[in-house]
């Protein structure tokens, strides 16, 4: 998106590197600029008082106001608390007790920040949105879209977790860190005098402490924690299990299990309380089904299309051909086996760079 100067743009602030050097290049290329801090969860408040990686401390707001004075804009934080409780923490705890592996990144990008945030700053006069995320938004002239590609940055690209933008959101998100290196993040970042320049990244789920999300279950959702069986694929009894989602697909270490072949979990079975484990090849699937899907590139899918796939944050895409099914859900084959394919996560399909849209992981299929 070209930058145009004078428009009033709302960087969300996470006190981190990233988001503080997105609002000294805006600063710096004429835009209005006024740093926004989103109060997301008074409990990681509490655990990370004294951990500056924390994205929603006490200590991550007092970075991003302190770089908002060296840079010379306005901070302000917003509360988004009960949003983020009820969209991303609830459906986090809701999915576990499913059986499902969610990933409350995706949840808190789609609802709190494409959404929540984005309304409240256009209430206070913003155009923009722009946030230190490593991906990249222009306008596709030929084809009338906003497109979402990756950024340039192979290791650090955050385009999977943002798939749910849309050609009305697009328009007033910029993402000016694309085209930028983490390396040169905070290259640029000591340029700046910026006093988070060599602030570790925040850590992965911000709501959960020590990030042990054991521990985090058995709190707040016990009920859903019952012993149970360890069966292999013809459901014979190989163990025993403390909860269902206290496991993962792929999984190998801590199933106690004594067998002549190295066992993973291939599916966990919430309905019959069953931990579901099978051979290194067993946990290989063909293809998946998803739905919830968003698309960018497109406005629906009509037809069977070839694309890259990726199945989790991280891992790289392998070629597909995803196709419609009834009430909006796409059928996925990949050209080669996935491994570890897990309800819960997203599917994010890709055209090259650019992102074609995605879905969340609904099962996966073996044959």
């Amino acid at each position: 998106m070209a930058f145009m100067t004078g428009k009033k743009v709302a960087v969300a602030m996470s006190g981190g590197v990233d988001s503080s050097l997105t609002a000294a290049l805006l600063a710096e290329q004429g835009y209005d600029v006024m740093g926004v801090t989103m109060r997301l969860s008074e409990e990681s408040r509490d655990f990370n008082a004294a951990d500056d990686r924390g994205c929603c401390s006490l200590s991550a707001v007092e970075d991003a106001r302190r770089v908002a004075e060296v840079i010379g804009i306005p901070h302000y934080v917003v509360n988004f608390r009960e949003l983020f409780q009820r969209r991303v923490i609830d459906n986090f705890l809701a999915e576990y007790a499913r059986g499902r592996t969610p990933n409350p990144c995706v949840a808190c990008n789609r609802y709190v920040k494409f959404e929540g945030l984005l309304q409240k700053v256009r209430e206070m006069g913003a155009d923009y949105v722009a946030t230190g995320h490593y991906a990249q938004i222009f306008h596709d002239e030929t084809a009338g879209r906003y497109v979402l590609a990756k950024g340039i940055d192979v290791q650090k690209d955050q385009s999977y977790a943002l798939y749910h933008l849309n050609q009305q959101s697009l328009q007033h998100f910029l993402m000016p860190l694309g085209s930028y290196t983490k390396v040169h993040t905070r290259e640029l970042a000591e340029k700046y005098h910026l006093p988070v320049a060599h602030k570790p990244d925040s850590q992965e789920i911000c709501f959960v402490p020590q990030d042990d999300y054991k521990a985090y279950l058995q709190a707040h959702v016990p009920s859903c924690l019952k012993d149970g069986d360890i069966v292999d694929c013809e459901g014979h009894v190989l163990g025993h299990h403390h909860g269902v989602p206290f496991y993962t697909i792929g999984q190998r270490r801590g199933l106690g299990i004594a067998a002549a072949e190295p066992l993973y979990v291939v599916e966990l079975d919430m309905q019959r309380n069953r931990v579901v484990v099978g051979t290194g090849q067993q946990v290989f699937a063909a293809g998946l089904i998803a739905g919830d899907m968003n698309w960018i590139a497109i406005d629906a899918l009509q037809e069977p299309m070839q694309v890259s796939a990726k199945i989790r944050y991280g891992k790289r895409e392998g070629a597909a051909v995803v196709e419609p099914l009834p009430n909006g859900r796409v059928q996925v084959r990949f050209a080669e086996p996935q491994r570890a394919v897990t309800p819960g996560q997203s599917v994010v399909f890709y055209d090259g760079d650019r992102v074609i849209g995605g879905g969340v992981i609904e099962r996966a299929l073996r044959k």
